[in-house]
């Protein structure tokens, strides 16, 4: 589930309109199960199916924390040992990342810098997040202070 650190990135090397390069990221229900143990959030829809189900939802889904937690550290890794850090990561949960037993759901994660104050030293980063062609997160923003 992690991403990697990508090569470290100087504040004077970013240009509004740079791309982040697209991830992937794969969850399955072991870790819908490992998140709801490290977070505290046990919420039967991250792992009932008949919960989730009877409360409207396809099939168990992915923690919103969780996949905002993907996509902020993709924005890291993106940033790299260059970066101090990621300032702030503000978004609204779109859609839910359904996840079914036996498959691992995939959510792609990308972004382009929208904006960069040379006097903050920081970038502005819209992130996209999908699963299966759906926005799951939208107005996901991140803000990178660099050194």
């Amino acid at each position: 589930m992690s991403a990697e650190a990508g090569p470290a990135r100087t504040f004077e090397s970013l240009a509004v309109g740079d791309a982040l390069p697209v991830v992937e990221q794969r969850l399955t229900r072991a870790d819908l199960k490992a998140y709801a143990d490290a977070s505290g959030d046990q919420n039967p829809i991250h792992q009932d199916e008949a919960v989730a189900t009877s409360v409207g939802l396809p099939d168990v889904i992915a923690h919103g924390m969780l996949t905002m937690g993907l996509a902020g550290s993709a924005v890291e890794a993106w940033a790299g040992a260059g970066a101090d850090a990621v300032q702030s990561f503000t978004t609204k949960f779109t859609a839910p990342v359904v996840v079914p037993a036996g498959v691992e759901a995939v959510v792609s994660i990308g972004g382009s810098v929208t904006a960069l104050d040379a006097d903050a030293r920081t970038a502005t980063v819209e992130v996209s997040v999908t699963h299966e062609g759906a926005k799951v997160l939208g107005r996901a923003r991140a803000v990178v202070r660099f050194a």
